[in-house]
């Protein structure tokens, strides 16, 4: 087991990683088509990790489980989570998306009472996660009104499916991935999710397709590298190590920082309301993190 400093510090790198991540894919949205978008993204980053599992001598695929998990996260954690919250985001607004996506902790500890019995939880550790996900939907309440705008409500609704996909994936993962690298666990999903949108885009977004600008170019190449390849790499990791249901919290914590970096950047304001929802987000991650499993 890796130390609670290291394991700390990665769970530090991918909130501050995934709280940077949605604004970058709103301005690549600007010249990108969104399956272009995923397919470009991924591909840079599964040449990355290839790349460095060639240069390190990671063996791939050597069971049949570790190959049937590469379709299982290419299929649901690259293709259907990102290409829907791509082709969302250009209809639902980046705060609404957060508050969404933020369901993804709550189908995490549902599905792990099924599939993981040593994470079933307790009525304070559940507690914790539904007051984790108020926390954010208090933060991004503004945002919520765009659900009432012509075709927003639709896209809102597909996009649940986003969360819940990545959802099935890491509880699988987490099952069957015991000893799998994480490099194969994320560069080979990557690439398959790359050729598929990448078919996509060709099949319907044909028409879109022009040359990119140094705006679109660099939220690509960040996007692939340090929100794909180090990210992924570090989350597959990490959950190996600690209970998928932990894990998952960090989608509660990546818009609290979207709103601190905005406001330290930016200059965006600071309400009593975004105060109150980060103080809930933070207790309810508190109370799950430090709740007893149940045996």
């Amino acid at each position: 087991m890796p130390s609670r400093a290291l394991r700390f510090a990665a769970l530090a790198a991918i909130t501050l990683i995934w709280g940077s991540t949605w604004a970058a894919i709103r301005i690549g949205l600007e010249d990108i088509p969104p399956f272009a978008g995923v397919a470009l993204r991924f591909a840079l980053a599964s040449g990355l990790l290839l790349t460095i599992a060639w240069v390190r001598r990671i063996p791939l695929g050597r069971t049949r489980l570790e190959r049937r998990l590469w379709w299982i996260n290419g299929l649901l954690t690259f293709v259907l989570t990102y290409g829907i919250v791509y082709w969302a985001e250009q209809r639902v607004p980046s705060g609404l998306t957060a508050v969404l996506f933020a369901t993804f902790p709550l189908f995490v500890a549902l599905l792990a009472q099924a599939w993981l019995p040593e994470e079933r939880w307790t009525p304070l550790s559940a507690l914790g996660i539904v007051v984790g996900f108020a926390g954010v939907a208090v933060i991004f309440s503004e945002d919520l009104a765009g659900l009432s705008a012509p075709g927003t409500g639709r896209a809102a609704a597909l996009l649940l499916l986003a969360p819940l996909a990545a959802a099935v994936a890491s509880v699988l993962v987490k099952r069957w991935g015991r000893g799998v690298h994480p490099v194969s666990l994320a560069a080979v999903p990557m690439l398959l999710a790359a050729g598929v949108m990448g078919l996509a885009s060709l099949l319907f977004e044909a028409h879109r397709l022009s040359g990119l600008d140094a705006v679109s170019l660099g939220t690509v190449v960040s996007l692939a590298v340090v929100g794909s390849a180090v990210a992924f790499y570090l989350s597959f990791w990490l959950l190996e190590h600690m209970a998928a249901s932990r894990l998952a919290l960090t989608n509660y914590l990546s818009p609290v920082v979207a709103v601190l970096l905005g406001a330290a950047l930016f200059g965006e304001r600071l309400t009593a309301r975004i105060a109150l929802g980060a103080a809930l987000v933070f207790a309810g991650v508190a109370v799950t993190a430090t709740a007893r499993r149940r045996p």
